[in-house]
C-alpha cells in the first residue's frame, strides 16, 4: 500500500462528453501529491450505443438493466471506448495512466445483483496488490465498471458502487463527482450534510430520486463501512478537490452512522 492515503474519484455524466472538463480535471490531478485511482461510468455513452444498435435503455431505482444480449456492447462502451479516451487524454498531459476493469488482478470480484436486472454485478473487494504495485509506481490507474462473476461472465456494476468498493479495497478517500453540486433537500437547496435519516425521508418523499438515489446509497455504504464522511461535489469545480484533502467541506458531505 502507498504510503499516503489513496483517493478515489468516481467521475461519469456529462464530463465524459466535455473534452474541456476532463482536461480540468486530469489537469488538478496532475497536481496532485497524493496517489489517486479514477473509477468512471458513461451512461450516456452506452445509450447512444444501445439506441444505435436497436435497444432500449430501462433502468430500475437509478440502475441499469442489463440483459445478456446487450453486455457485448456495454462492456465495449465502458471498458473500451470510455476507459481508452481517458487514458488517452490522461496520457497526453503526461500522466502515467493505465486503464484498467474491476476483475483485473481480480481485485474486486463480483456476485449477481438481487434485484433481477440482468447482468449486474454487486462488487467486493477482494485483492489490492495490482493497484497497490500501480499506485507506488505513481502510476494512475483508471478503472471502468465492468466486472465478472466466479463463472467468468461479464457484468455491469453501478459506477458508484465500483468506486466504494475500490476505496475500501485501498481504505481510500472517496469523492463522488457527478453533474450537480451537491444533494438537493426539500427547499431545492443543496445540502452542505446528510445523514441516513435525512437520506430515508427524502427518498421516500421523492425529492432524492433517480440517478441520485442510488449515488447516495452508495455513498452511506461507504461511509458506513469506511466508518468516515463521503464527498458529493460537482466535476465542475476540479479546484474542490485540493479544498477536499485540505479538509474543507465540498458539495454534500455524507455523513457516517456512529451507531453502525
Amino acid at each position: 500500500m502507498s504510503k499516503q492515503q489513496a483517493l478515489v474519484i468516481k467521475i461519469g455524466g456529462a464530463i465524459l462528453e466535455s473534452a474541456s472538463a476532463l482536461t480540468q480535471l486530469l489537469a488538478a490531478l496532475k497536481q496532485l501529491k497524493q496517489p489517486v485511482v479514477l473509477v468512471h461510468g458513461g451512461g450516456c455513452v452506452v445509450d447512444d450505443m444501445l439506441q444505435q444498435a436497436g435497444f432500449q435503455s430501462e433502468k430500475k431505482q437509478g440502475l441499469r438493466v442489463t440483459p445478456k444480449q446487450q453486455m457485448p456492447l456495454i462492456s465495449g462502451a465502458l471498458a473500451g471506448s470510455v476507459n481508452k479516451e481517458i487514458v488517452a487524454n490522461a496520457v497526453s498531459m503526461e500522466i502515467k495512466a493505465v486503464g484498467l476493469a474491476l476483475a483485473d488482478g481480480d481485485m474486486v470480484q463480483c456476485d449477481v445483483h438481487p434485484a433481477q436486472i440482468g447482468q449486474v454485478g454487486v462488487p467486493k473487494a477482494n485483492d489490492s496488490r495490482l493497484l497497490d504495485a500501480l499506485l507506488q509506481g505513481g502510476f494512475l490507474p483508471i478503472v471502468s465498471s465492468i466486472g465478472a462473476l466466479k463463472n467468468g461472465d461479464l457484468v455491469n456494476v453501478n459506477a458508484d458502487d465500483a468506486a466504494v468498493a475500490i476505496c475500501q479495497l485501498l481504505n481510500a478517500q472517496l469523492l463522488l463527482l457527478t453533474d450537480v453540486n451537491g444533494v438537493k433537500g426539500a427547499d431545492g437547496e443543496y445540502l452542505t450534510s446528510l445523514d441516513q435519516t435525512q437520506a430515508n425521508t427524502l427518498i421516500k418523499e421523492g425529492v432524492i430520486a433517480g440517478g441520485m438515489t442510488a449515488k447516495v446509497n452508495a455513498a452511506f455504504l461507504a461511509a458506513n463501512q469506511l466508518r468516515r464522511s463521503i464527498a458529493v461535489a460537482s466535476w465542475r469545480f476540479p479546484e474542490q478537490i485540493q479544498q477536499l484533502l485540505a479538509g474543507e467541506t465540498v458539495g454534500t458531505r455524507i455523513e457516517y452512522s456512529k451507531l453502525n
